[in-house]
């Protein structure tokens, strides 16, 4: 990395906190703070449509549903996400707020998120101010990508008191904050915003809240005909239509130009408008690898196109393995890293005993050299730098030219080539070991890695637990007054299509638990051929085609090679398989299997899930 490009790439970075940390340090302590930065804040996701103004209004619209609702119950999974549980109409409702920097949202969730085991102190600032609460009103500012929810609730002392909860939808500088609406003061945020961070507002707890700048661009709800006509009298492209009108992003802009091609501008303008805003037909497709999603149908890009009953459950289904990732990236951030770290040290490892294995493979030639030698002695004498003799082990006679050291006598030069051959016999027995042990804890380290890319929060302390027990991790140090209960791993739980349970371990506690206690040795056991997954067990001894194809998919989906196509995933009854001694946990051999070739299908998966 080079001064000019970490300048740069820091000038991108609004913080002045970072940028006044970097002067004056040196370039290793730039690099690895600069990394630490991207790791935090600037990691790539899988680009997506935005929650853009448009989205906005259809979502204010949607959770007008939750008013008059009770909160019931605050959450905090995570740094990132707030959940309310609301008993709205009959029905207790979870409201996700979520001001990820590259998927921020606000939505209806039926997705079950684990908690921690201690609240944060925003989860606990809420509960004080909003449990108990009713939200009186949910509006939208405009077009603009906020969401505020009035709700009236009671003191400690029993008095009425009003709160506002405001998420600001803005990317990265997204925000969750509750504000006094009589004073305007801010009470606290989930993101804090300093002055030195920000000029033009501070997001504090006391500070008086200023929301964020206004775009002054035009509200398509209340431009007339005649101005459509004219801003469209022109050909415009996705950009003008950003550049002018509240709420539009460039994809719904481009939806927008596609439909005026076969339409009339002012009627293709005002019915995509009112599409949106009611979210008549929630819609994502799947094209050249990426994901697009609408509160409308989707016309101008041709893929894979689903659709949904109300837009909360759209944006479940977008979310869904990204958001498990994110909760996992940030609770198994440390434990990823730590793996990552020793793969590269055994392959560093590994690199250091093929040159041993090479200097070791001479042993050979030491012996040939001790032995003619001694064969020879009459040839030279101590002094000599070398000698040419016959090699007499070769049918052509050829001659060898054997370094000697001068220092010694002939018979000592013999007898130094033997001690350098039962050194490396021995060494070529030791190094063959090492690389052996090598490769076996790269493939561990590996499979764990796997595992962790696709686990969910609640695997992860299992892994970890795993980890200590084979003794690369220190156990962790617990209150006394808090002993853990040893529960048993609990494999995920799915169901086929034709009714038959089937189980799926996500780590290897879950695996060797789920192949050789909990299922039974005639029931079917599937696995991804040669590639790190998943234990699959269908709880039946002859499962019908179906069933067998969907634990396929299973299999297939939860291992290495989700992303692939044509996987080829083994079964056979578990009497068949076996665990070697000594084995690592997780490793397994097994016997007279099939193989079906499927492709990994998350639809599939989550329609499966019991």
């Amino acid at each position: 990395m080079n001064i000019s490009f970490v300048f740069i790439y820091v000038e991108k970075f609004p913080s002045i906190h970072l940028r006044n940390k970097i002067e004056g340090q040196s370039m290793q302590m730039i690099e690895k703070m600069i990394k630490c930065y991207i790791e935090t804040f600037g990691r790539k996701e899988e680009p997506t449509m935005a929650f853009d103004g448009l989205f906005t209004v259809a979502m204010t619209n949607e959770l007008k549903s939750l008013e008059t609702g009770r909160i019931t119950r605050v959450h905090q999974p995570n740094a990132l996400e707030v959940v309310l549980q609301i008993r709205a109409r009959g029905k207790n409702e979870k409201l996700l707020f979520s001001i990820h920097p590259s998927y921020a949202r606000v939505h209806i969730t039926k997705e079950s998120i684990e908690n921690p085991p201690e609240p944060p102190m925003f989860c606990m600032l809420l509960r004080k101010h909003i449990e108990g609460g009713v939200i009186n009103e949910i509006q939208s500012d405009g077009f603009e990508r906020m969401i505020s929810f009035n709700i009236e609730s009671r003191n400690e002392i029993g008095d009425k008191i009003n709160r506002k909860l405001i998420i600001e939808i803005m990317g990265r500088h997204s925000n969750l904050i509750l504000i006094d609406p009589e004073t305007n003061k801010i009470i606290d945020g989930l993101k804090h915003l300093s002055p030195s961070m920000n000029s033009y507002r501070t997001i504090l707890p006391g500070q008086d809240y200023i929301a964020p700048p206004a775009q002054h661009k035009v509200n398509p709800e209340q431009v007339s005909d005649e101005e459509i006509m004219e801003f469209f009298s022109t050909d415009r492209t996705p950009k003008d239509i950003v550049i002018h009108f509240a709420g539009f992003s460039p994809f719904h802009a481009a939806e927008l130009l596609h439909r005026m091609m076969s339409a009339d501008a002012v009627e293709a303008f005002r019915s995509f408008l009112k599409e949106i805003v009611t979210s008549t037909s929630p819609t994502y497709v799947e094209a050249d690898g990426k994901l697009y999603f609408s509160p409308t149908a989707i016309t101008h890009i041709k893929g894979r196109q689903t659709n949904f009953e109300n837009i909360s459950t759209l944006l479940d289904r977008v979310f869904y393995a990204r958001a498990e990732r994110e909760r996992v990236r940030q609770q198994a951030g440390d434990l990823e890293r730590f793996l990552q770290n020793e793969v590269s040290k055994l392959k560093l490892k590994l690199k250091k005993l093929e040159k041993d294995l090479q200097r070791a493979s001479k042993l050979h030639q030491y012996q040939l050299y001790g032995e003619l030698l001694m064969a020879n002695l009459y040839q030279f004498e101590k002094g000599m730098k070398e000698v040419t003799v016959t090699n007499y082990y070769s049918e052509e006679g050829d001659q060898v030219t054997i370094p000697l050291d001068e220092r010694k006598t002939p018979v000592e030069n013999a007898q130094q080539y033997y001690t350098k051959y039962n050194k490396a016999k021995n060494a070529l027995v030791m190094v063959k070991e090492q690389m052996e042990k090598t490769n076996e804890e790269i493939e561990y380290f590996e499979m764990l890695i796997s595992q962790i890319e696709q686990a969910s929060p609640s695997d992860i302390e299992e892994i970890r637990e795993e980890l200590a027990e084979e003794g690369y991790l220190r156990k962790r140090n617990r209150h006394k007054n808090q002993k853990k209960k040893q529960a048993k791993p609990a494999p995920e739980q799915f169901v086929s299509s034709t009714g038959i349970p089937i189980s799926v371990g996500k780590n290897n506690k879950q695996n060797d638990y789920l192949t050789f206690k909990l299922a039974r040795k005639s029931h079917i056991w599937l696995h991804t051929k040669d590639i790190p997954g998943s234990h699959v067990v269908i709880h039946d001894e002859e499962p019908d085609e179906t069933t067998l194809q969907e634990a396929a998919v299973l299999s297939a989906y939860f291992s290495k090679a989700r992303e692939s196509s044509s996987v080829p995933v083994d079964y056979t009854q578990i009497r068949h398989v076996k665990k070697p001694n000594g084995a690592k946990p997780g490793f397994v051999i097994y016997f007279e299997q099939k193989t079906l070739y499927v492709t990994p299908d998350e639809e599939l998966v989550l329609k499966l899930k019991k």
